[in-house]
């Protein structure tokens, strides 16, 4: 009876001895692995270094003050042809009248993309005063305020931004056609900014060759961490040809790769300048 309380107690205690040795494998197991996790978390998890300055003051031109505004229409479609021919009066008359500061960049309507759109694209110079000079002037323009209803009539829905050029973008300025436009525009994650710009900034020397790069712009109001990069080609299959070239040199791949993981979400509009439109 003796024996048998002492092999009982002995069993119990190989249970117990095996029990506490599993349990301190299992933490030593679950600590390294956290700490391997850790280490490598530390090399390939991406570090933002805090900034000195808005990102509006570090990508912006700062030998120009332009301020930019971008309007995105949707027309009724059996208004759109009446709506081109009114914006194109009142945009003719803003551009004759000097005591306006803002001049029209480029008018189109969309032809891939959101169906019977009128995209707007104006220029401030001056920046922020030369904004508010001109709207407080429009407010007092009786023309200008029946030209609004008149178009009130013609659209479903409107909204726009104001934006800033890249300071490593060309500035946008008048061409002959026939051409047909792409907005490409990236919607990029908070706190992104500064990189790609970083990035596009070595990029866009591979982007020239054509002299298919117009324009590059960020939101400054409205919605916000938003990219909207200009192109122009002769056709959609200049287009296809312009953009395969760019994969042939040497770093367009790495700008890509870079830049990628930054967005959010992108859209792509293929564009016809109006008859009007400064960019043709």
């Amino acid at each position: 009876m003796a024996t048998t309380n002492v092999t009982s107690v002995w069993a119990k205690g190989q249970k117990l001895f095996k029990y506490s040795v599993n349990l301190n494998q299992l933490a030593s197991r679950s600590f390294s692995e956290n700490g391997d996790k850790g280490w490598l978390r530390s090399i390939f998890e991406h570090k933002v270094d805090a900034r000195k300055d808005a990102h509006s003051n570090l990508l912006s031109k700062r030998e120009t003050s332009n301020l930019y505004k971008i309007q995105f229409h949707n027309v009724k479609p059996e208004c759109l042809e009446a709506y081109n021919s009114l914006e194109a009066e009142v945009q003719n008359r803003l551009h004759q009248d000097q005591d306006y500061p803002c001049e029209v960049v480029g008018s189109w309507n969309t032809w891939y993309g959101e169906q019977d759109q009128a995209v707007h694209l104006w220029r401030y110079r001056g920046g922020y005063p030369a904004l508010t000079e001109c709207l407080m002037k429009l407010d007092n323009n009786k023309e200008y305020e029946e030209f609004r209803r008149e178009r009130a009539k013609m659209l479903i829905s409107r909204r726009n931004q104001l934006l800033l050029e890249f300071s490593f973008w060309n500035e946008p300025v008048p061409r002959p056609g026939p051409n047909i436009y792409e907005m490409r525009t990236y919607k990029l994650k908070p706190g992104t900014m500064i990189e790609w710009g970083n990035h596009w900034a070595r990029a866009i020397k591979y982007r020239q060759e054509n002299q298919e790069a117009v324009g590059g712009f960020f939101s400054q109001i409205g919605d916000l961490y938003v990219v909207h990069h200009l192109w122009a080609y002769e056709s959609l299959l200049s287009r296809e040809e312009t953009r395969n070239s760019a994969w042939l040199k040497e770093g367009w791949d790495s700008n890509v790769y870079y830049t990628v993981p930054l967005i959010r979400s992108m859209e792509s509009r293929i564009m016809i300048p109006t008859k009007s439109s400064p960019l043709q």
